[in-house]
């Protein structure tokens, strides 16, 4: 049985633009520093692999590189010096290498042979290099620190769709469940138990945290884990919607979380309702459609520029999911969730239509609706839970070496009848 382990890490969100209160684009950075001497490679999405830019790119600075005809350009920059991979290259006949291939099979000519890897990303972005192993020095809230060797992919090509900003991280800290993940590697190596968990402040800060200490004893609402894994991703299962709290009529949503995405998506179907829902319930009031605001697909604008999400909190409704498999499993979004405020100051929905991206009919649950909540993801049970937190103040050490969750205490609202706090017993 791995031993218990108190490690968390500091995050910071960083927008592409604006202030961080009123434009929400952007990345979640987490700093990593593998190798002797250390390389510093600030990234963060909780995606299945674990993927870092390597000196060998082929693309020598100062050049430019149009989209090409699918819309996708070729990054060859990134915030930090690029890392330098050892000569411990993991074999195309390791596991490891099954698992970054799979479902397809592995095609080894020699035993010696270097597992290569090519992946694409549900936002058409894709990463091409070969995995490697090296040392990744971890503290723990005690002050140790272990040095586990992790598998992880050295990439010498990414690339990302035309349509979006450039990313400000070298990678990506994979913290699925699949083989390859940071967290299973941690797990299989006795440093952790195969829990992992963030909170992300809407100011830009926050954590992240490996094993179980820093799970809160009580008021967090938990949902088993779907048995039927979409590519890899922690599915909660099927869900129907509610706006304002009435329902939308829309029912069996299968819903994903999944951190690496910066917004939130919908099917078509829960799409369009919830946008016909959010229309009727704005009518005769101060707001109309700001159709010349290309921020986002659909933005609101009023009678003079809006400053945050706090003015038109009061006319937007919160929208809940509600999973078929717990009784009491609601996963609440009030409007500081799912709306951002444009650099035009007008109010954009942060909630996308999937459907149009290629995620057929899969509800992806980004970002932007994880904000002020600690989400669990606890492999060893099987259940993905979540409560409201103060993200920005950090768990509170005493004297013992354990954590204070009452610092994080923050009261659920109370228009869904939902009476829980996320605090200590």
């Amino acid at each position: 049985m791995p031993r218990e382990v108190k490690f968390l890490s500091p995050i910071q969100t960083r927008p592409i633009r604006g202030s961080r209160q009123r434009h929400f684009k952007g990345v979640v950075q987490q700093q990593v520093t593998p190798g002797t001497p250390r390389n510093q490679l600030p990234a963060i999405d909780l995606r299945p692999p674990s993927f870092f830019k390597s000196p060998e790119m082929f693309i020598q600075e100062g050049r430019e590189y149009p989209p090409s005809s699918r819309g996708v350009l070729t990054m060859p920059e990134a915030p930090h010096k690029l890392y330098k991979p050892n000569k411990d290259l993991v074999t195309c006949l390791d596991p490891l290498c099954a698992s970054v291939h799979w479902p397809d099979t592995v095609d080894c000519k020699s035993p010696k042979d270097q597992c290569d890897y090519q992946v694409q990303y549900a936002d058409h972005g894709s990463s091409l290099g070969l995995l490697v192993k090296d040392w990744f020095p971890l503290q723990h809230l005690n002050g140790s620190v272990a040095k586990p060797r992790l598998a992880f992919g050295c990439g010498y090509n990414q690339e990302v769709h035309s349509s979006l900003d450039p990313p400000y991280t070298d990678g990506i800290l994979g913290l699925g469940f699949g083989k390859l993940s940071i967290l299973s590697q941690l797990n299989e190596l006795g440093v952790t138990r195969n829990v992992v968990g963030h909170c992300l402040s809407a100011q830009g800060d926050g954590f992240l945290f490996f094993g179980n200490d820093l799970v809160p004893p009580s008021g967090v609402i938990w949902t088993p884990m779907s048995t039927t894994n979409i590519e890899k991703h922690y599915s909660l299962g099927s869900a129907e919607m509610y706006v304002g709290g009435k329902t939308s009529g829309i029912k069996g949503l299968p819903v994903v979380f999944d951190s690496g995405s910066t917004y939130t998506y919908f099917s078509a179907e829960a799409y369009k309702a919830l946008v016909s829902m959010l229309m009727n319930d704005i009518k005769g009031k101060q707001i109309r459609s700001a159709n010349d605001d290309k921020s986002l697909p659909l933005c609101w604008k009023g009678s003079k520029p809006f400053k945050s999400i706090q003015d038109v909190k009061n006319i937007f409704k919160p929208i809940t999911l509600r999973f078929a498999k717990s009784k009491y499993a609601w996963f609440h979004m009030d409007p500081e969730a799912y709306l951002i405020i444009s650099e035009h100051g007008n109010a954009c929905l942060g909630i996308l239509n999937g459907t149009e991206v290629g995620l057929e009919n899969i509800n992806l649950i980004g970002d932007i609706s994880f904000h002020d909540k600690i989400i669990i993801y606890d492999n060893e049970k099987q259940q993905i839970g979540w409560a409201p937190a103060n993200c920005k103040k950090h768990p509170n050490i005493n004297d013992d070496g354990d954590p204070d969750h009452g610092g994080l205490c923050k009261p659920y609202g109370s228009n869904l009848d939902i009476s829980q706090a996320y605090c200590a017993a």
